[in-house]
């Protein structure tokens, strides 16, 4: 049954008003400065742990000398379209970055994560396609098949039997696409690449992977999901984001040229958009750079998720399947869930908690981030106010 918009609008405004009375709204905070493993907010100092800033790169002194450099040369703006007057010699060079990093021949490049998913899906897939997504795949892949006109078909999530089912039944279509997420985003999980891969090569379908958390966690020297399980050219499309461990903006597309090339001249995000803006497209190539070049900042984060997942593993919080740099501290209930958000938020601790509908029912949780930069003392404190939190509320 429809509802009147205004009745929706106030509906979530009596919700909010009930939160902020409650002291339970813990969104849109305003950070005083860089986001780093500690930042200012509303006047104190907190452990960031929210963050996506996952190797630390946002204040790292290369990246920062090239951005200024960038904005000297080309100002704040490239004024136009990539396939018209918006396409500057830094756009090819980031392109060309990320073939490289990612072992693909070429890439294209847009405005945000969410906008490339979309430009992928709905460009790459027609009416007589089916993309195979899984159930907890990103909200972007799902608005993707949902304006492609492609059938789309969901598969329980990281169930390969699930997956081969749908596999099994798809013969009457032209195309195939799995769509996947290589750490995803909620669960800090990673998408079972080999099996898929296995299954895909099987059933004659292509496989897509988005590495929005990858990116610089996975693999020994953080170069995403292939890495990690050594498993080169199992992916046909990698894409992956330039604003969460690259602190920057856009998103790629990455895979053969030809590829890359019928993307660029038929993906209406790509035509329809004003290319990147040339500092947002140097800063992304110096983050590939410092990446490659400092891989100790892999190890601290590797090392640092360990730390901080054993010991909450240790007090009996269930962080679900996490082995990335995501940590989910799943409690269940609303309410429970608040209480604890604020009890470490008010101990110096930020932290957001992640509600239904954005995860199933009973599924409320605590989404932490760990950073290469926490310092062990960091973690240790994090760790003692979760520990005398959960005690407190008796969920430990």
């Amino acid at each position: 049954m429809a509802i009147l918009l205004e009745d929706r609008i106030n509906e979530l405004q009596q919700r909010l008003k009930k939160m902020k009375e409650e002291k339970n709204y813990f969104y849109l905070k305003s950070i005083d400065g860089a986001s780093g493993s500690r930042v200012t907010i509303d006047g104190r100092e907190m452990i960031m742990f929210a963050s996506y800033n996952y190797l630390g790169l946002i204040t790292h002194p290369k990246i920062k000398k090239a951005a200024i450099e960038a904005i000297e040369k080309y100002g704040t703006g490239a004024a136009g379209v990539r396939l018209l007057a918006g396409t500057t010699k830094v756009h090819e060079k980031l392109e060309a970055k990320i073939a490289e990093f990612k072992g693909a021949e070429d890439a294209v490049t847009y405005s945000s994560g969410y906008v490339t998913n979309l430009a992928a899906i709905t460009t790459l897939c027609q009416r007589g396609d089916l993309v195979i997504i899984d159930k907890l795949d990103h909200a972007s892949i799902i608005d993707g098949c949902l304006l492609s006109g492609a059938t789309h078909k969901s598969f329980i999530h990281n169930d390969m039997q699930s997956l081969e089912r749908i596999l099994a039944n798809s013969e009457k279509y032209v195309n195939k696409l799995i769509v996947v997420d290589a750490v995803y985003s909620m669960d800090g999980d990673v998408s079972n690449l080999p099996e898929i891969s296995r299954l895909a090569k099987k059933y004659n379908a292509k496989v897509m992977v988005d590495e929005a958390h990858s990116i610089g966690v996975l693999g020994k020297t953080g170069h995403g999901i292939e890495e990690h399980f050594g498993l080169k050219g199992a992916v046909d499309i990698h894409m992956g984001t330039l604003s969460k461990t690259i602190p920057s903006i856009g998103g790629y597309l990455a895979g053969d040229k030809d590829l890359i090339s019928y993307l660029k001249h038929n993906s209406r995000p790509f035509i329809f958009s004003a290319s990147l803006p040339p500092v947002a497209a140097a800063t992304a190539i110096a983050c590939f750079e410092v990446i490659e070049d400092e891989p100790e900042r892999i190890e601290n984060l590797q090392r640092n998720v360990k730390h901080f997942k054993n010991g909450l593993n240790s007090m009996g919080y269930n962080t679900m399947n996490s082995t990335t740099s995501i940590v989910p501290i799943l409690v269940g209930e609303e309410k429970e869930t608040l209480e604890l958000c604020k009890m470490v938020n008010d101990e110096g601790i930020f932290i957001c908690p992640i509600l239904f509908p954005a995860i199933p029912k009973g599924t409320n949780r605590l989404r932490a981030h760990v950073l290469a930069t926490h310092t062990s003392e960091d973690i240790d404190k994090a760790l003692d106010v979760f520990k005398r939190a959960g005690e407190k509320l008796g969920l430990i």
